[in-house]
């Protein structure tokens, strides 16, 4: 649904993105994972026709978003990191002048905006004007401006950067009931987004993709993946030596940790990706004659995963030249 091959922008000197190239199946959610500055909205933009690119190729639908921007726009739902709203009309008066302005048939509109509202939650709200709603309402009608028209691919950038908790729960839930009938790249730097709501991560960073992956295959491939634990009294050195010539075990370290007992040590194990060693080394353990007080399983975490792959700063920030400005809502993708 979504292609994107060796995109590239620049700006004079200073290249925002590089060589991006990823793809988005249709019906799945796509995480567009990257710290700050990495290149993210950049490519958001691109790929709803905000931005040209200066070298590569995005394609959406069979369109090409350069060549046939119009068509592309008219198969596209976008909402932009701030939302394009306008606080004076109320939820369902924006969303029939969203509906109008994107080439909805009169005789559609109606149910097109109602059927919007529903899906994000906004009946009781619809009357209200939109400068009265809260954060999360107002990203919710910004969603709903996205899929009014019922398009096949949905561009979200950062959908719930400034909710409070309960928000955040809500727009999640939101984005992946949306799954299945529509494409979604949903691009973010907050990680439980990513395990939480997309089936398939790209990272970015420095302008450039790093992996991509689904989020289980990334925690496990991680370097420090799936492993164990174990709080042992004893030698650790002779029990290090013993352990890492297990087959499965990638590595062995002592961990230091101030509020152990003086007798006690903390023993990190990492397993190869797939291994399950967990029997052999506690059967090594008893073996050796070491106090095994606790042996316990531990995993890597979609924050192990970004620090692995994000460890230097970006070069450069997405700059405001990008186009929008703080306070002034970017266009509605016009269709």
């Amino acid at each position: 649904m979504i292609e994107v091959e060796h995109l590239s922008k620049i700006y004079g000197s200073t290249p925002a993105i590089q060589d991006v190239t990823f793809n988005v199946e249709p019906g799945e959610i796509l995480g567009f994972l990257g710290p700050n500055g990495a290149g993210k909205t950049t490519t958001m933009r691109i790929l709803a026709g905000y931005l040209p690119a200066t070298t590569g190729t995005a394609r959406i639908a069979n369109y090409d978003v350069h060549e046939n921007s119009m068509e592309v726009r008219s198969h596209i739902g976008y909402l932009p990191e701030t939302p394009p709203l306008y606080p004076e009309m109320t939820v369902e008066g924006f969303l029939h002048f969203v509906a109008r302005i994107k080439g909805i048939p009169a005789g559609e509109r109606t149910t097109k905006v109602r059927t919007a509202i529903e899906r994000c939650n906004l009946t009781e709200k619809r009357k209200v004007l939109i400068r009265k709603l809260s954060k999360g309402f107002r990203q919710r009608v910004g969603i709903a401006q996205a899929i009014v028209h019922e398009p096949p691919a949905i561009i979200l950038d950062e959908p719930t950067v400034g909710l409070d908790p309960r928000q955040i729960i809500d727009v999640r839930n939101l984005i992946k009931s949306l799954a299945g009938d529509h494409t979604i790249i949903l691009s973010t730097h907050i990680l439980p987004e990513v395990s939480m709501t997309c089936s398939r991560v790209a990272i970015i960073n420095q302008g450039r993709v790093v992996t991509t992956n689904s989020p289980e295959e990334l925690m496990a491939q991680s370097v420090g993946g799936s492993g164990y634990e174990l709080e042992i009294e004893g030698n650790p050195r002779e029990l290090q030596k013993l352990l890492q010539v297990l087959p499965g075990v990638c590595l062995v370290e002592i961990v230091p940790v101030d509020d152990l007992p003086p007798s006690r040590s903390l023993i990190r194990i990492v397993a190869s990706p797939g291994a399950e060693p967990g029997r052999d080394i506690s059967a090594v353990t008893i073996g050796a004659g070491v106090g095994l007080h606790e042996m316990r399983r531990t995993r890597a975490t979609m924050e192990d995963v970004f620090l692995e792959l994000t460890t230097q700063e970006p070069q450069a920030e997405e700059s405001a030249q990008d186009g929008e400005q703080d306070g002034v809502p970017a266009p509605i993708s016009n269709s």
